[in-house]
């Protein structure tokens, strides 16, 4: 699996994972109704933030975008967002990702990376990033409308860099 910086050209596959992703309507709280342009703009920020995507071969397996967390004085603190193919999904496409964010975030010079919404029955993300040294710093109750699960938390979770 190479990992690498997207490109327009990368946008129908991304887009499609994104539909796919958020359509599912259990680990993002983006609108399902977005057009593909609202998806770009969120997901495709100008520098200084960065996107970029897991490829095998010319198969793009999934996406990540990240940057700082906040402007001004808060622009120390990083943070991310990932995306899976669902035909890749336990394949290690998330660890790589992620393992790509922390260590872009550290030539970046950022202190740490926060998650501002994780969603808590998404165990797999969770467990996931705390292999990675992250924590859950806090719980927003019922925070997110779970299509299965009803109202479920979002985790705030975080790690020095």
């Amino acid at each position: 699996m190479h990992i690498r910086e997207y490109t327009e050209a990368d946008w129908p596959a991304v887009w499609s994972i994104f539909q796919d992703v958020v359509t599912t309507g259990d680990t993002f709280p983006y609108d399902p109704a977005w057009s593909a342009d609202q998806a770009h703009a969120v997901w495709v920020q100008p520098p200084p933030y960065h996107t970029v995507v897991a490829c095998e071969g010319a198969e793009i397996l999934g996406t990540a975008h990240m940057g700082r967390n906040r402007p001004g004085p808060g622009a120390h603190v990083a943070t991310a967002s990932f995306m899976v193919a669902g035909e890749a999904r336990g394949q290690g496409v998330g660890r790589a990702l992620s393992e790509y964010a922390l260590t872009w975030a550290r030539e970046q010079g950022f202190a740490a990376m926060q998650f501002n919404a994780v969603v808590e029955s998404n165990t797999a993300a969770v467990r996931l990033y705390q292999t990675l040294g992250f924590q859950v710093i806090g719980t927003v109750p019922q925070a997110f409308k779970h299509p299965r699960l009803g109202l479920v938390g979002l985790h705030v979770m975080h790690c020095f860099l």
